[in-house]
């Protein structure tokens, strides 16, 4: 019995056992990777992909997933990059606009998060449509209008940069060396703590997770719920758009290519299970911050890229397997 206890204990945590075995191994190969300042670099890539994964994470609660986030995060960052480029510059894309400041363009990015947000969750929700699907065929049309917004320029298609410099401060800037983007995370994340923890919405997701029928005979509005879920999930692309814009400080149709990816992954490694139901606000933290750790690792002792794909594509793999296996066991 012990045996099969260690064996069992084993299994479930391979992922993170590898995942460690793979952060020693980076060290060991360049003990220079393990700086302060490097750390802070990952706390600062990391943060707009959490931000997108505690929006994800909600939906794979509900037992469905979203492959549009990286687009619909891109197309976000493109609208306010495009309101926030520098007053001098010449080819600036809305000259007669002036400086209007961030908080127009950082509603304008949210609400575009929200937009599609809304028509995923009316797909999944009202519409039936299975979230892979409806997810899939928003990705396709937020790409294309990123495509088209960017082309429309006065001076042809060319990325969005040039950018205020107040706008690139209050994403890049650092207080006492700790970068603001992880202080928007912390924000983020404690919010979306009290929505999972403390409110009804968080306990009506959670419960049609586990059990969708049963959620509907015990009276929970399915639709307004799932559809709550996805709004937020939009709003949160949005965000992370507005501050990934800044800390890029550059936009182009690529920009957010395979976030959604990412977003997913940190989501599985931090024990948000695809069988619904299962999940908690800091185990995403964890993931994000794990898988960014690895990613940021690989290119410092220069990885070829292909290499890494193919790590990032077994991570994922092993993760869901172990899921899965959980979700039988208990069955």
């Amino acid at each position: 019995m012990e045996k099969k206890n260690y064996k069992e204990l084993f299994i479930n945590y391979a992922l993170y056992i590898i995942l460690g075995m793979l952060i020693v191994g980076i060290i060991v190969y360049d003990p220079t990777f393990l700086s302060k300042n490097n750390f802070l670099n990952i706390l600062m890539q990391a943060s707009t992909r959490a931000i997108m994964a505690l929006g994800v994470a909600g939906l794979i609660v509900l037992q469905g997933t979203d492959l549009s986030a990286g687009r619909v995060m891109g197309l976000s960052a493109a609208f306010a990059a495009s309101l926030l480029q520098s007053t001098t510059f010449a080819a600036r894309m809305y000259p007669e606009l002036g400086d209007i400041g961030l908080f127009i363009p950082f509603i304008v990015a949210v609400a575009s998060g929200v937009i599609f947000g809304a028509i995923n969750g009316f797909g999944v929700a009202v519409l039936k449509i299975h979230a892979f699907i409806i997810t899939l065929g928003t990705q396709l049309i937020a790409f294309g209008i990123i495509n088209l917004y960017i082309n429309s320029q006065r001076f042809g298609a060319q990325p969005l940069g040039t950018l205020n410099p107040k706008y690139v401060q209050f994403v890049t800037g650092r207080f006492m060396t700790v970068p603001y983007l992880v202080f928007y995370l912390l924000i983020t994340a404690v919010i979306m703590w009290i929505i999972w923890n403390k409110t009804t919405l968080g306990k009506n997701m959670f419960a049609i997770g586990g059990n969708p029928e049963a959620a509907e005979v015990s009276g929970i509005n399915i639709v307004k719920t799932i559809m709550l879920v996805y709004i937020i999930s939009g709003a949160l692309y949005g965000f992370a758009g507005f501050l990934e814009g800044g800390r890029l400080g550059s936009v182009n149709p690529n920009t957010g290519f395979s976030y959604e990816l990412d977003a997913i992954s940190a989501c599985v490694v931090g024990g948000v299970s695809f069988s619904g139901g299962v999940g908690t606000i800091p185990g995403v933290l964890i993931g994000a911050i794990l898988l960014q750790f690895i990613n940021y690792g690989l290119n410092y002792i220069k990885v070829d890229a292909n290499v890494q794909y193919l790590v990032r594509g077994l991570i994922i793999i092993i993760a869901v397997a172990i899921d899965v296996r959980k979700y039988l066991k208990k069955k």
